[in-house]
């Protein structure tokens, strides 16, 4: 199943509501937003800087991560973005796709 890393950042009312639920609620929440699309979650941290949580997560596709970044943002109490994170081996893949397969002409030449 495809890996997602999800960034969370909360707005000053989702502060507020992770202080009245506390931490573990936001990531029991979390898990069955991510359950309820047939995914699971991986592991949950809060952090520091630009990020105040980040979830890394198995979702069944590409639509699905989307659908649940577009569900978390549209509550307006966090600003969410995903990133897709491929494995080592699916670089290699990637890499001999590239090699043996892409013909691109970069601007200028």
């Amino acid at each position: 199943m495809p890996k997602y890393m999800l960034h969370a950042s909360y707005s000053t009312e989702g502060v507020q509501g992770l202080l009245s639920d506390g931490g573990s609620a936001r990531r029991d929440a979390a898990t069955a937003a991510c359950e309820s699309l047939g995914g699971s979650i991986e592991s949950f941290y809060f952090s520091f800087g630009d990020d105040d949580a980040v979830v890394i997560a198995d979702l069944p596709s590409n639509a699905d991560a989307a659908a649940l970044s577009l569900a978390v943002a549209a509550s307006g109490m966090v600003d969410a973005r995903v990133t897709v994170l491929l494995t080592p081996e699916e670089i290699d893949t990637v890499a001999a796709t590239v090699a043996d397969t892409v013909t691109y002409s970069p601007p200028g030449d």
